[in-house]
């Protein structure tokens, strides 16, 4: 079986981690299926939503440790360039990302999570900054991510300390943006983003392109960037829409255009 699952579900596409054998953790071959897939979000205009989710028992371990101890600073350099060209594909993409996360968050997948545009966690889950207690940094962003939700002080808390939190405890420190029971994730999930879906996809787009920059931006150069992008937004077919149906008092039926 692959290691990962793409499955287009209307205006949704559906991402599931698939090694759950080894809970998920990461391979070649997953980590170049994302990037595809993303890619494959970017260019298809029906897909409007990405769902990330992990098979089994957890979401993801990271970084596979079988393979630790073993790997050369080649091969690593390699294998995270195919990691970074991930997360900036995620970035890139001007279309939400949701994270769906049960059981284990940990390492790299926690990051991988944090590069997504909302995260939503079942109640038992737990997440882990575990490089420490292999004797290594941070990887796919997490050095950029974290310090930018939590602040720096309890970012270096979690990554020296590499110790687990809750989901319960995510949440209050900001980094997911639901709490769910492991039985209501899936369709909590899919509820969420079909929701989303039906929205006016160029201007959620938009919207995350400027908020991902912002920590780089002045707000000058962020007011410059609102200006510009809600002179484009103004002729797209969905702010008609969505006018008309404010004066006919009904639900607007978005396009993404």
């Amino acid at each position: 079986m692959s290691d990962l699952l793409v499955e287009k579900k209307d205006a949704v596409l559906m991402l599931t981690l698939n090694r759950p054998e080894s809970l998920n953790a990461f391979s070649e071959e997953m980590i170049l299926g994302l990037t595809n897939a993303f890619k494959l979000a970017q260019r298809d205009e029906e897909i409007r939503v990405v769902i990330l989710s992990g098979a089994g028992r957890s979401f993801s371990a990271g970084g596979d440790v079988k393979s630790m101890g073993t790997a050369s600073g080649e091969e690593v350099f390699e294998h995270l360039g195919h990691l970074n060209e991930c997360i900036l594909t995620m970035k890139q993409l001007e279309k939400p990302i949701i994270a769906a996360v049960h059981g284990f968050a940990a390492g790299a997948a926690f990051n991988l999570a944090l590069a997504c545009d909302l995260i939503i966690a079942e109640e038992n889950s737990q997440f882990v900054m575990s490089f420490a207690k292999v004797g290594l940094i941070s990887d796919g962003g997490g050095l950029y991510f974290l310090p930018r939700i939590v602040g720096p002080y309890r970012a270096k808390e979690l990554l020296f300390s590499a110790e687990p939190i809750t989901a319960a405890k995510a949440y209050e420190y900001g980094l997911v943006n639901r709490v769910v029971s492991l039985e209501n994730l899936k369709d909590e999930v899919v509820s969420f983003a079909s929701a989303v879906a039906k929205g006016p996809i160029k201007a959620i787009g938009a919207m995350k392109k400027i908020i991902d920059h912002t920590a780089s931006s002045t707000l000058e150069e962020v007011l410059e960037q609102e200006r510009m992008m809600q002179s484009l937004m103004v002729s797209t077919k969905d702010h008609q829409e969505g006018v008309a149906a404010f004066k006919e008092k009904r639900l607007p039926a978005f396009q993404g255009k």
